[in-house]
């Protein structure tokens, strides 16, 4: 069932993991992150690590492919990293960043002011004649999605006119409006 669980991480240059009963963490030039993988035993041979589950089970199958993907996640995060871009669609829609504070103008009788995790770098670009981009970029792949979700939930984009906060290359399914 998991051929994903089977295939080995390969480990590029730069990158140490360490394996300590049933946590795994992984160093590298961007940062650091450990993951606690359960029933399933990882072995660190040479560039690459093997995952192993200890029964067949429906659930230890489907943790093998889980974990695996997760180290995979990890190893690639430490070495080249993850961003995510969004895109503000809307008139008088605007971003701007301070550091680790995101300030988002979307119609709101207020400014929306979220402060981001210091693992995140976040960056914002306002061209004229273009719709304002964010650009978020970490080493945590699950961090990094779950900022752009919540950043996106302000705003979804909406059917009609397609206005909203949308990924960058996102296809929105739009809808005819009112027809006389």
């Amino acid at each position: 069932m998991s051929r994903i669980g089977k295939n080995p991480v390969t480990i590029p240059s730069g990158v140490t993991v360490d394996v300590k009963g049933n946590n795994v963490t992984v160093k590298g030039k961007l940062g650091e992150l450990s993951q606690e993988i359960g029933d399933i035993s990882a072995v660190v041979e040479g560039d690459t690590i093997t995952l192993d589950r200890p029964s067949e089970g429906k659930a230890h199958k489907a943790q093998h492919g889980l974990y695996r993907a997760l180290l995979a996640n990890m190893v690639q995060g430490v070495s080249e990293g993850f961003t995510k871009e969004l895109e503000l669609v809307g008139v008088g829609y605007r971003a701007s960043n301070q550091g680790q504070k995101l300030d988002l103008a979307l119609g709101f009788s207020h400014n929306i002011v979220i402060d981001l995790a210091p693992e995140i770098k976040v960056e914002t670009i306002s061209e004229k004649g273009k719709n304002p981009i964010i650009k978020l970029s970490s080493f945590d792949k699950q961090l990094v999605g779950e900022v752009a979700a919540k950043i996106r939930s302000f705003r979804k984009p909406e059917p009609y006119k397609g206005k909203g906060i949308k990924f960058v290359g996102e296809e929105l399914r739009r809808k005819a409006g009112k027809s006389a």
